[in-house]
């Protein structure tokens, strides 16, 4: 990655945490800063998917999209991984932006660390983890971008 895809060149970047029934969807702000989860898409296949995810680039006005790959950790790819990729070939010909497949080999897992800590029941409420899912993503993407760019907050 060279600096000038490092470095956020401003406009928001959405996040999907792919499912076949369920996607988790979280925004960026327009400076690349805050990653907030915009809610849980119920979809019937994958064209309704790509239909009402392209329908909300007025909405949302994002300039990119990262895609969660899921990836074993090992690190191989299975089946789903494939359904993914193919889901994303489409998602960028139909919206005409840029799509990025970023790991997420540890979201799932994190997103439901962050629920527990709210003390919610998990029964009904896995909409909510694939939200959870994708804004722990954006903020991974998000945070590796500012290391990459030279703005660790950390310093």
């Amino acid at each position: 990655m060279d600096d000038s895809e490092s470095q956020n060149p401003g406009g928001r970047i959405l996040a999907i945490d792919y499912g076949m029934r369920r996607i988790g969807l979280a925004i960026s702000d327009p400076t690349g800063t805050i990653a907030t989860g915009i809610g849980t898409l119920e979809v019937t296949g994958d064209e309704d998917a790509l239909t009402r995810i392209a329908a909300g680039h007025a909405e949302w006005g994002y300039r990119m999209i990262i895609v969660g790959l899921p990836v074993t950790e090992s690190g191989h790819e299975g089946t789903m991984a494939e359904a993914v990729r193919a889901f994303a070939a489409r998602l960028q010909q139909r919206t005409n932006v840029e799509v990025r497949l970023v790991d997420e080999r540890y979201t799932s897992r994190e997103a439901l660390r962050i629920f527990h800590q709210t003390g919610k029941k998990l029964k009904g409420r896995k909409g909510e983890i694939d939200r959870l899912a994708a804004e722990v993503l954006l903020r991974g993407h998000l945070d590796a971008l500012d290391a990459a760019s030279g703005n660790d907050l950390d310093e």
